[in-house]
């Protein structure tokens, strides 16, 4: 099978540490080897937060993903994703929000950043955003964004995230648990 080496990344209180922990309980019940770095950066809503998500079949000697080797960037918004393309390998996946979360003054002019990401051989961009408040699911755009990740994740089947969303929300109850199982199922359907 192999590894899967991710970084996620996106503004605190966006869902990323929702996003890794579905990911990891997915992980671990199909039986993989998980290590995750400590997040970075500031957790707080408008900081950056980063965090190095490593799954494989065999042992994983280092939590953080060398440059040049990630095999995705999961990133809820365009800059962010940016930000971490020293990581990506040739071959390695950009999976990204396209609406910009505008939290800085001298955020960069956003047709760039599109024309930016546009410039590498593997990116997916979707309004995760927008799907998410169309739907009514205003706090779940991270799931539509696991859901459209799904695909390329590799180690893992879109059906063992989507079974991992249910046990990592099912204390918060079955209407969580459906509607971010839902989100989860825009990103994957999307085009």
């Amino acid at each position: 099978m192999g590894k899967t080496d991710i970084i996620l990344c996106g503004v605190g209180g966006q869902g990323i540490l929702s996003i890794a922990t579905v990911i990891g309980e997915a992980a671990t019940k199909a039986g993989l080897n998980l290590k995750q770095a400590e997040v970075h950066g500031m957790s707080q809503r408008g900081g950056d937060v980063q965090s190095n998500l490593r799954l494989s079949d065999r042992t994983i000697h280092s939590d953080l993903i060398p440059k040049g080797t990630a095999d995705m960037i999961l990133a809820m918004e365009p800059m962010e994703a940016l930000r971490y393309v020293p990581f990506l390998s040739k071959d390695g996946w950009i999976v990204t929000g396209s609406k910009p979360l505008i939290n800085i003054s001298n955020y960069p002019d956003e047709q760039k950043l599109i024309q930016e990401l546009e410039s590498f051989p593997h990116v997916a961009k979707l309004d995760i955003e927008n799907i998410a408040l169309e739907n009514k699911l205003p706090k779940s755009a991270n799931m539509v964004l696991l859901g459209m990740a799904s695909r390329y994740i590799g180690l893992l089947k879109s059906e063992q995230l989507r079974e991992a969303i249910a046990r990592v929300f099912a204390g918060k109850g079955d209407a969580v648990v459906a509607s971010n199982q839902k989100a989860f199922d825009l990103g994957f359907n999307a085009e």
